[in-house]
């Protein structure tokens, strides 16, 4: 059999830690180019990109930030110039911050929200023209439980990937048209930089919460984004599927 993303090109946002790091060298795996945006870690980038090689694929590193809506559009650009067109787009970049909505900053809520909700026009758009005019693509969103059950997590976080839910399930009727599938992962609490972020109660209680009794690893989800923006995934679309070891609800 195939490998799940033989001869696919993808871009991961987010893509030098935790769960999109682990994407990236899981695609690459599975047969696909990859390309990835990250903010400030040139050593990660590196690493990031050597893992991708070692697979025998391509890999481009761009050092943009996902809200820059301009640098977004250079980077589909140049991405289609040297590969042609995208198969496959991860939204996986976020930040989090532990507050109380009662003492959220301005600053807080907006660096939140811009980053986890703006940067989903930033970068799908002009990938997505390109997907149109191919006429196909897979769009996968990385969202989070927190969007879904209540959970003590930071108000501003759960908002911002709620939205991300409205825009995988509105987008995917629009995309279908143009033989585009988007769908997102609900992802429970991974042993990531963004995980560590949660309130330390949570942390604590978490191996009695979920029936796994522990923390998820980046790669057991990437494993399931492959799966998920293969061809052989080729009927889903619309869907949230929800990935956090069984969480009791």
């Amino acid at each position: 059999m195939s490998l799940l993303l033989e001869g696919k090109r993808a871009f991961v946002s987010g893509g030098t830690r935790g769960i999109g790091a682990a994407i990236c060298e899981i695609f690459a795996r599975e047969g696909a180019d990859v390309a990835f945006n990250y903010n400030s870690r040139d050593d990660l980038a590196a690493e990031v990109a050597a893992k991708i090689e070692g697979h025998g694929r391509r890999a481009l590193s761009f050092k943009v930030s996902v809200t820059d809506r301009l640098g977004m559009k250079h980077v589909a650009k140049e991405i289609l110039e040297k590969w042609g067109p995208l198969n496959v787009l991860v939204n996986n970049a976020a930040v989090n911050k532990s507050d109380n909505f009662a003492t959220t900053t301005d600053k807080s809520w907006d660096w939140v929200v811009d980053t986890n909700v703006n940067s989903l026009f930033a970068v799908t758009k002009p990938f997505y023209k390109q997907m149109i005019r191919a006429r196909e693509g897979a769009i996968l969103n990385i969202t989070s439980v927190g969007a879904i059950r209540s959970l003590p997590t930071s108000v501003h976080y759960a908002t911002s990937k709620s939205a991300m839910i409205g825009f995988t399930k509105c987008l995917s009727r629009e995309a279908a048209n143009f033989g585009i599938s988007v769908n997102a992962i609900a992802a429970g609490i991974y042993d990531t930089d963004l995980g560590n972020t949660l309130p330390e109660r949570l942390l604590h209680i978490h191996e009695f919460w979920v029936s796994k009794g522990r923390l998820g690893r980046p790669n057991e989800l990437a494993e399931f984004a492959a799966f998920m923006t293969s061809d052989r995934n080729s009927f889903m679309n619309g869907e949230i599927v929800i990935l956090d070891g069984g969480a009791v609800t």
